[in-house]
Order: C-alpha cells, then sequence, then structure tokens
C-alpha cells in the first residue's frame, strides 16, 4: 500500500480539509445541467484529471477512495461557479489554484474557457491575456517533443515536463483568445496569437512523426481548427501573402488532418488563389520533392489544387461537390485549357455528373476549343428524346453552333425555334438571344439556298426577326445590332448598314475592333475609300498592335482601291512584321492570342495579296519570292496555286494557269476564286464547251452570290450562245453592274 502523501502526490493534489490523512467526501457531483458553459467547464475538469484517478485506481485499488477524493472538486467547483458568477475572477483563479493544484496558466485557461463560453468576450480575453505565452510556448513543444519520442520507443514515461491534458488546455486558451479578438475585430492581434503557438506545435515535429502522433482527441482536435482559422485571420486582417504563407504550411506540415478538414482548406485556398487578387510567389522549391511538378503562378497552383480536390471524389475520400468543378472550369477556361477541362469532366465517376450536365460542360468545352462538330454531338445527345429534348440553355447552344456553319443552318433555325417554344417565362434576354440567333440561322440558310425565291424569302425573314430583337432589347446588345448591320450590308442594303454600323460603335465606344472594320467596308462600298482610310486610321490609334492585324489588312485593300500600290506594300510589310514578332513571342511562351483569324491563316492571306499586288505591278521576281514564302509557311494551300496560276495568267502562259488553278480545286473543291479564274481561262482559250465553263460559274455562284465577277462571265457565256439566252445575258449584266458598284474592298462576312 502507498502511504496518503505519496497518494496525493502521484494525483497531483493536496487535501486542505483536516488532517493530511483524511479523505475528503463521497462522490463527485456535476454542474447544474441548464449552464452549458459550466457543464464544458465540467467536461474538462473531467478530462483533465482523468489520468490522475486512473493512477489512483490502480494504486489504491479500492473504488471509495476514488469516489471520495472527487467529492472535494465537487464542493471547489460549485465554489469556482459562485465566484465567477459574481465576477470575482481573482478569487476563482486562485480557489482553482489551491484546490486542484493548477499553475497560473491553467487556471487562467479555465476560467477564460467558461467566459468565452458564456459570450463574455471582453471578460474572455482579459483572462487569457494573464497567460504568459512566451514562458508557456516552450513548455507546450518540450512536452510534444517528449511524447513523439517516447511514442516511437512505445515506452511508458512518467516525468514529462507537462502532461498532454495540461497541453491541451493551454492550447485550447490561445485558440479561444484567437476567437475572440476575432469576435472583437482584432484580427491582426487574433492570427499573431494563433501563430505563436501553432509555431511551437511545429518546431516540436519531425518529418519521420508517425499519423497519430497525438493521441488526446481534444489537443488534435484544437490543432485542427486552428490549422484552419489561421490563413482566415490573416485574410480578414488584410495580409494576403501571410494568409498564403499559412495555407501552405496547413497543407504540407504534419497536423494529422482528416481528409474533409484537408478538403475544405485546398478548397479555400483555390478560391482565394483564384478571386483574392494578390499574386502569390511560387512555393519555395526546397520544401518540394524532386522532380515534384511547382506552380509558377496563381492559376497553376489553384489548378492543381481543383485536380486534386476531383481525384480525392474519384477515390470516395470525400464527397462531391458541384462547386469544385465550376471553379476548375473558371481557371482552365481564363488559362485557355479547355481541352484539359474537358479530360477532368469525362474523368469523373458516373454519377457524379448528371449525363445532362455533364453533356452540355463538354459542349461548351470543345465549342470553346474549335471542335464544333464534336460540340455539336454532344448536343444533339442531350437533346434526344431519352434526356431532355426541351432543355432551353442546349437548344439555344445548339442553334449558335449551326448559325457558325451554313451546312446546319436549317437544323439551327429548328433548334431556335424549340427553344421560343419552351421558354415558359424565362426572361427577356433569353428570349432575345434566342430570337437573334434565329436570325442569323435563317441568314445562313439563305446563303445555302439553291434557288433565288427562297434565298430572298430567308432574307427577308432574318431582317424581321432581327429588327424584332433590336426592339427587344432597345438597341443595346452588340450582337444584335452587329448581325443586323451586317444582313443589310450584304443585301446591299448600304444607308441602313451604315445606320447600325455607326449606332454600333457608339454602343462599344470604339473598342471592338469588328465594329471598326464593318464600318470601313460599308464605307468603301459606297465607295467612299478616303472616309473609310480615315475610319480604319482612328481605330488603329486606339488599338493595341496585337490587335491591328485585320485593320492593316483592310487598310491595305483600301490603298489598292485607291491605286496606291506602293502604300499597300507597306502597309502588307507591317503587317507581317506583327504576325511574326507575335508568332515568336508565342514559341517563346510569353503570351497565347486566341480569337478572331488565327497568325497562320492571316499570314497566308498577306502572302497571297502581296503577291497579287506584285503581280498588277509586272514586278515578278517580288511576285515569286511571295510564292515561296507562302509554299514555305503551307505548301497545300488553295491560295498559293490560286496566286501561281494569276502569276502564270500576267506571264502568258494559260495552260499552267490552268494546272494551278487545278491543282488549288483539289486541294479546295469550293475555292470560289479558283473556279472564276479557271472558267475565265477556258473560256479565253475556246478550246471547251460552254457547257463546261457555265457550270464552272454556276458552281461559283451557288458558294458566294455576291461574286460580280462570276456574274460577268456567265453573262458573256449567255451572250455567245445567241437570242435565247440574250435575257439571261441582260440579267447577269444587271446584277454584276449592281455588285460591283456595292461591292466593299474585302467581303463583308
Amino acid at each position: 500500500m502507498i502511504s496518503a502523501q505519496n497518494f496525493r502526490r502521484r494525483a497531483g493534489l493536496q487535501c486542505n480539509v483536516g488532517c493530511s490523512d483524511k479523505l475528503f467526501c463521497r462522490k463527485r457531483s456535476k454542474f447544474p445541467k441548464n449552464d452549458s458553459g459550466l457543464v464544458g467547464f465540467n467536461s474538462l475538469l473531467d478530462r483533465h484529471f482523468e489520468q490522475a484517478d486512473d493512477e489512483l485506481v490502480q494504486s489504491s485499488g479500492s473504488l471509495a477512495t476514488k469516489d471520495c477524493l472527487a467529492g472535494h472538486y465537487s464542493c471547489r467547483n460549485r465554489e469556482v461557479e459562485r465566484r465567477v458568477d459574481t465576477g470575482n475572477i481573482e478569487q476563482a483563479e486562485s480557489s482553482l489554484r489551491e484546490s486542484l493544484c493548477l499553475n497560473d496558466e491553467e487556471a487562467r485557461a479555465l476560467l477564460g474557457r467558461i467566459e468565452y463560453q458564456r459570450g463574455n468576450v471582453e471578460a474572455a480575453i482579459h483572462v487569457f491575456d494573464g497567460i504568459d505565452l512566451s514562458s508557456v510556448a516552450p513548455k507546450i513543444k518540450a512536452a510534444i517533443a517528449e511524447r513523439m519520442e517516447h511514442h516511437k520507443c512505445h515506452s511508458n514515461w512518467d516525468a514529462q515536463p507537462m502532461s498532454i491534458h495540461a497541453v491541451s488546455l493551454l492550447v485550447e486558451a490561445v485558440y479561444l483568445k484567437a476567437r475572440a479578438l476575432q469576435d472583437l475585430g482584432r484580427f491582426k492581434e487574433a492570427a499573431q496569437s494563433c501563430g505563436i503557438f501553432l509555431n511551437s506545435i511545429e518546431s516540436a515535429l519531425h518529418d519521420d512523426l508517425p499519423g497519430n502522433f497525438i493521441t488526446d482527441n481534444k489537443l488534435q482536435e484544437i490543432v485542427c481548427k486552428a490549422v484552419e482559422l489561421l490563413p482566415e485571420l490573416w485574410k480578414l486582417a488584410g495580409f494576403p501573402h501571410e494568409a498564403i504563407s499559412s495555407y501552405r504550411r496547413a497543407l504540407l506540415g504534419h497536423w494529422n488532418l482528416d481528409d474533409v478538414t484537408m478538403a475544405k482548406i485546398q478548397k479555400e485556398f483555390a478560391v482565394f488563389l483564384l478571386y483574392g487578387g494578390c499574386d502569390a510567389s511560387p512555393p519555395n522549391v526546397h520544401s518540394q520533392m524532386d522532380g515534384a511538378f511547382i506552380p509558377r503562378n496563381n492559376m497553376e497552383e489553384a489548378v492543381l489544387l481543383l485536380i486534386i480536390l476531383l481525384r480525392k471524389v474519384s477515390l470516395k475520400r470525400i464527397e462531391w461537390d458541384s462547386s469544385i468543378i465550376d471553379h476548375l472550369s473558371f481557371a482552365l477556361s481564363i488559362c485557355g485549357q479547355l481541352s484539359s477541362l474537358a479530360g477532368q469532366v469525362e474523368g469523373l465517376l458516373p454519377g457524379v455528373l448528371g449525363m445532362k450536365e455533364q453533356y452540355y460542360t463538354l459542349a461548351l468545352c470543345y465549342l470553346g476549343e474549335n471542335d464544333d462538330l464534336t460540340a455539336l454531338n454532344l448536343l444533339r445527345k442531350l437533346l434526344n428524346a431519352t434526356e431532355d429534348p426541351n432543355c432551353v440553355k442546349a437548344l439555344v447552344l445548339a442553334c449558335k453552333v449551326c448559325c457558325e456553319n451554313t451546312s446546319c443552318a436549317e437544323e439551327g433555325v429548328s433548334f431556335a425555334h424549340r427553344a421560343l417554344a419552351n421558354l415558359h417565362g424565362c426572361c427577356d434576354q433569353i428570349e432575345s438571344v434566342t430570337n437573334c440567333l434565329l436570325g442569323i440561322s435563317l441568314s445562313a440558310q439563305a446563303r445555302s439556298s439553291s434557288s433565288d425565291s427562297e434565298r430572298v424569302s430567308r432574307q427577308s425573314e432574318a431582317l424581321k426577326v432581327l429588327e424584332k430583337t433590336e426592339r427587344m432589347i432597345h438597341g443595346k446588345d452588340y450582337k444584335t445590332i452587329f448581325n443586323l448591320s451586317l444582313e443589310h450590308a450584304e443585301q446591299r442594303k448600304l444607308d441602313a448598314a451604315l445606320r447600325y454600323a455607326k449606332q454600333l460603335l457608339k454602343l462599344e465606344a470604339g473598342s471592338n475592333v469588328d465594329a471598326w472594320i464593318l464600318l470601313a467596308r460599308i464605307l468603301t462600298a459606297q465607295k467612299r475609300f478616303v472616309d473609310a482610310e480615315t475610319i480604319i486610321n482612328a481605330a488603329l490609334e486606339q488599338t493595341g498592335k496585337w490587335d491591328q492585324g485585320e485593320l492593316l489588312q483592310t487598310k491595305a485593300k483600301i490603298q489598292i482601291a485607291k491605286g496606291q500600290l506602293k502604300n499597300a506594300i507597306e502597309t502588307y510589310t507591317h503587317l507581317l512584321a506583327i504576325i511574326q514578332l507575335r508568332t515568336k513571342s508565342f514559341n517563346y511562351g510569353l503570351m497565347s492570342l486566341k480569337g478572331g483569324k488565327s497568325d497562320r491563316s492571316l499570314e497566308i492571306q498577306t502572302w497571297h495579296d502581296l503577291a497579287n499586288v506584285y503581280i498588277s505591278m509586272s514586278l515578278w521576281r517580288e511576285a515569286e519570292i511571295c510564292l515561296s514564302n507562302l509554299k514555305d509557311i503551307c505548301p497545300y494551300s488553295a491560295l498559293r496555286w490560286h496566286a501561281t496560276g494569276q502569276l502564270y495568267e500576267a506571264k502568258g502562259l494559260p495552260q499552267e494557269a490552268l494546272g494551278a488553278y487545278a491543282k488549288a480545286l483539289d486541294i479546295e473543291p469550293a475555292h470560289v476564286p479558283s473556279l472564276v479564274s479557271r472558267a475565265i481561262v477556258l473560256r479565253h482559250l475556246g478550246d471547251w464547251s460552254l457547257d463546261v465553263i457555265r457550270s464552272l460559274l454556276t458552281d461559283a455562284l451557288r458558294l458566294d452570290r455576291t461574286n460580280h465577277i462570276a456574274w460577268f462571265n456567265l453573262g458573256l457565256i449567255y451572250k455567245a450562245e445567241g437570242a435565247r439566252s440574250a435575257l439571261e445575258a441582260a440579267e447577269c449584266f444587271q446584277t454584276a453592274a449592281f455588285l460591283k458598284e456595292t461591292a466593299p474592298v474585302e467581303p463583308f462576312r
């Protein structure tokens, strides 16, 4: 048997009622159940002395001994409760120290917890301020470090510098102090307080630390909460870089965080990187494993975190969160990595995303990558009878895909009508967008119509729908006004087209290059070349260098129309220099340019046009250099062979020209300039039947009804057939004259 004195020493208690050998009371009592703060306090006291009670039971083997000892706490707890209720913090602290043998820090930790749970935030801070963190932190560090060593050795050790329960008590006090400071809006102080004990704990940890190093659940819970809280405090305090460091520290440290908490921190960090407005420096390379991927900027780090979260969902370590794919979609869209996004969506487990949502998301991805056919096929699957045939957003998107492809124009009209029939109270904006797409689809259907009557009917219907849409949006939608101006221009209603183009330029405040170009081309159709060049020059002054490609191309065509061929050559040279600079910048990863004409197609068109300028000036050597550059860029280009044919024609080599045009048509059977040029050469040679020539010209006009050269040569064919085709010849000449008089220097569309 052990002596009473040794009994009390091992329990960490001293008897102060009667003689040293007297046992105190019989049974431990609880605080009143209606006071949640005191119940929590009593629970913490129970946990704090659980180890001592276990030792007492093991040493004495007497339940009566434990019961009588517990009664002592009950008497003292009621005394502490009474003194806290009366606001006498100092007396309550003294009572705790005397009765429970707690030091100053532990007693204040207990009392501060009571005050915080009762909502007395300022009083809690007053109590917590009495804890000397500078002296407590080394003790916490030493206690954890010693516990780690003995955990690894699997040995029992009694003489710890501080029990793990005392560590939990003090750590909770620091955490609650940070929460109290947060409640009062003192965020910086809260972050500093929270970081102090995390530094103490982290400095005691080792890389070879086992995952369950903290066997005390309370301490583990507090550590997890503090790790999660710290970056939030730095954000509230207005220190974004400290918040980023805290996030990385939470994710890379040995905190033994559970999957749910880790996922929550990863998501919050990714959201902050995407929308926080702060450029994060790359993570420390020395802290990474050899060969590991190191994000270079906010976007890469956010994408990495979000992809990790998707992997955790796939492994069923966390529940599905739809916002993960939303944030990832935003990030990869900004990066121009929509194909990567499509891969992530396709890699999701079945059932995570509904088929409807998955089809729609994938369609958006492929549409963003200019893979219209794949996008349209996905939308067709979504809109079939087994999925959702009346999904308005899918119908509208499918109509958008179809209206940009004349071969699918009829299907686009059908999609638009189905969408309008299923609006059912949707907002006016969706209705106006659908009507606009319907008008564009009708216009595309008109261009592919086989008969003139059908074409005229579709054009008229397209104008009516677009004008109706314009009234709905009160002239405030760019896309509607642009297509309304474009449709009027293509129908050669130039005054109306000019009015809408000016309205468009005013609406966009000159910020859209397409509006400037359309206005200039309308002016060239009215043969107002000086005004058109003035417009282009004004646009060049307000446009960045990287966006000047089509403007310079239009300017060169205007200069050619004015007969200023040398000026046109200078403009083309300037344009080629910009294209080469853009290409080099892209190759070195300095920039990524999307939208509008690609650099490759613009460069091919520029060399082709420049070659034609040299041919018109009879500068054969310079023209051949242009054609050589075209061959280097794209050896299988219809434009290159067409320009070669033009050069042969200018040199008086019709047979060679025919061969060049034939090669152009082999590459691109629907290449209108080559169809027309081949027909003209055959007509001049006179060795071919008129039916063959007429067939070539008819094919060209079926593809482009506005080609005045084709109309003129078709009229010559009808004229050569004699009186029986005189009426057709007259109509062709009349159409050719009208189209030539109203032809822009470049096609409107």
